[in-house]
């Protein structure tokens, strides 16, 4: 399932492609005058189209998760968030819920979301109390991906379905629930896309990311926690669309921030300490880490866009308003919205007892100063 979030964007573009060309004026500065306002215009136009038709496609979006049969009053939904505190994952479960119950009506009082407390054997206690409660279907962030074979059997055994969400299984996991006819389903987005656009972020920039011309890209990698598989795929995948393109690399440093923004401004602060100018590019998992090592940055004196980039993912609104202001070099919208609401329609199928596929994969999309405005707009 892919989210209509990418025809707003081209909606936007187009609005201001399409303004009427304003008459040639009697003079320079007549033109420049009329090419500002002309901007101006065309800035104000595509922002209203953003979030016309931001409404418009969360209209739709409800208007297409069919409910005919389920008693949303009495339906109850467990939901178990790997921890709270994380940025990204509270964007989602704010949405998820909102989504859920604004928009779908189901009674808030029957759904249940808890903490994880980046504690796996905590997650399981909570997973437990849901098939002792008898939900109808849970939505899963698992704290450890490697845990699903486990708690999908718990769920398999007590009769109810789980969505897995951002945190993706093993291959062989998803393939299982196929082949067995287990309830079980992943939606999320492909991390390997993200890694991929990150490093196409790099490419796109004055001098392709080698700003000293010695002939290479000379980067850290602040990763999240090593064994997720999105920070896997996405370590592995901005790297390798340099390569790809024929850019030789040099990694300087690979350490673990576990999605934290201290952490991230501690390993970046070390890295310049111990790297100095070598540095030209911090590849960070996520954009909590990249703000913190925005920090570390501006602490060292280092000028992001000129004599260093810096790229995350998640599209956090600070992060998009420091891509505006010309503090970051890019991220990725990771799409809360179109996943939590993917999410929830999944979680209707099971309901419905329909057929749901094993893996639902949502785009990510690029963040750059083009189109971080939009996609703040969209945000708030």
């Amino acid at each position: 399932m892919k989210k209509k979030i990418v025809t707003l964007f081209l909606s936007a573009m187009m609005a201001t492609s399409m303004l009427a060309v304003p008459a040639m004026a009697d003079d320079a500065t007549d033109a420049e005058a009329v090419a500002e306002e002309a901007t101006d215009e065309a800035e104000e136009e595509a922002a209203e189209d953003v979030e016309e038709d931001a409404a418009e496609a969360a209209e739709d979006a409800a208007d297409a998760i069919d409910l005919e049969g389920i008693d949303v009053e009495n339906a109850t939904i467990g939901i178990s968030i790997y921890k709270f505190d994380d940025n990204f994952m509270t964007l989602y479960r704010t949405e998820l819920v909102r989504y859920l119950t604004e928009d779908l009506g189901f009674n808030e009082k029957n759904i249940t979301v808890t903490d994880g407390k980046n504690d796996q054997a905590e997650q399981t206690n909570q997973i437990n109390n849901f098939i002792t409660a008898g939900v109808d279907v849970m939505i899963l962030n698992l704290v450890q991906s490697s845990s699903a074979p486990q708690v999908t059997d718990l769920c398999n055994e007590a009769g109810i379905p789980v969505v897995y969400i951002n945190r993706q299984p093993e291959e062989s996991e998803s393939d299982r629930w196929a082949e067995e006819g287990i309830k079980a389903t992943y939606v999320g987005a492909d991390a390997r896309q993200s890694g991929t656009f990150q490093g196409e972020e790099i490419l796109e920039t004055a001098n392709g990311g080698d700003i000293n011309g010695d002939g290479k890209v000379s980067y850290i990698m602040v990763q999240g926690d090593p064994e997720n598989i999105d920070a896997q795929y996405r370590t592995e995948y901005s790297v390798k669309a340099l390569t790809d393109a024929g850019v030789e690399v040099e990694e300087l440093l690979l350490q673990r921030g576990d999605w934290d923004q201290a952490k991230g401004q501690q390993i970046v602060q070390d890295a310049l300490t111990q790297f100095g100018d070598q540095i030209e590019v911090v590849f960070c998992n996520n954009d909590a880490m990249a703000l913190g090592a925005l920090q570390s940055i501006q602490a060292a004196g280092r000028v992001v866009n000129e004599d260093i980039y810096l790229v995350g993912v998640d599209a956090l609104t600070d992060a998009l308003q420091n891509i505006q202001d010309g503090n970051m070099t890019g991220t990725v919208f990771n799409d809360h919205i179109g996943q939590s609401h993917a999410a929830v329609e999944m979680a209707v199928k099971f309901l419905k007892d329909e057929e749901v596929a094993p893996v639902n994969m949502v785009d990510y999309i690029k963040a750059t100063s083009e189109n971080a405005a939009d996609i703040l707009a969209l945000l708030q």
